[in-house]
């Protein structure tokens, strides 16, 4: 599979309004700050939205965002899949901030970390707790041979097991105020 095309901040920023945005982090994470104009659709959700970004992409281009590239490079991967072309802001969110440009913030929206600082977190704690553990019961050490199994097996497929399963987590969901309704925006991306 080749690598999907990408963009830089400046790239991207230069050219936003020719852009259909969509970040595909947890709803959490976009509440948090993202790329104005931004409509979130989460990695997860991605092949439910499948309809809904090929008809926004015969109309325009399509910039996909997340974090730190990791999972929009994945994302354009399953969209080239489904003939869409996308395009991916290199970096992320975290480069377009870096870079000096602005996130949109909901009002009242608090800030979550990102899903790949807590996948190190989630991550180094099991690894520890096993280890710690394995002091006295011996059979936790298997603890920390699963996670970094796991971390081994993320790596060489793309994937990560972790991310999904703290995805689900309440911190990482749309507030009750709606600020990421996955209906309603895919509806918007079918006009």
């Amino acid at each position: 599979m080749t690598t999907p095309a990408s963009l830089s901040p400046a790239q991207a920023a230069a050219r936003l309004e020719e852009f259909t945005v969509i970040d595909v982090r947890a709803p959490g994470e976009y509440a948090a700050g993202h790329v104005p104009g931004a409509l979130n659709i989460p990695l997860d959700k991605l092949p439910e939205a499948l309809p809904a970004l090929k008809s926004a992409s015969a109309r325009g281009s399509l910039l996909v965002v997340c974090a730190s590239g990791v999972r929009s490079t994945r994302a354009c991967e399953i969209l080239a899949g489904a003939d869409i072309e996308a395009v991916t802001l290199t970096g992320g969110t975290s480069a377009w901030e870096g870079d000096g440009r602005g996130l949109d913030r909901p009002e009242g929206a608090r800030a979550v970390w990102p899903m790949e600082r807590q996948v190190r977190l989630a991550a180094g704690s099991l690894v520890v707790a096993g280890l710690v553990a394995g002091i006295r019961f011996p059979a936790a050490r298997w603890l920390s041979a699963g996670i970094g199994s796991g971390l081994v097996f993320s790596a060489v497929t793309n994937t990560c097991g972790m991310a999904s399963a703290l995805s689900k987590l309440p911190y990482n969901r749309a507030s009750r105020s709606g600020t990421t309704d996955l209906g309603a925006t895919l509806e918007a991306l079918q006009r």
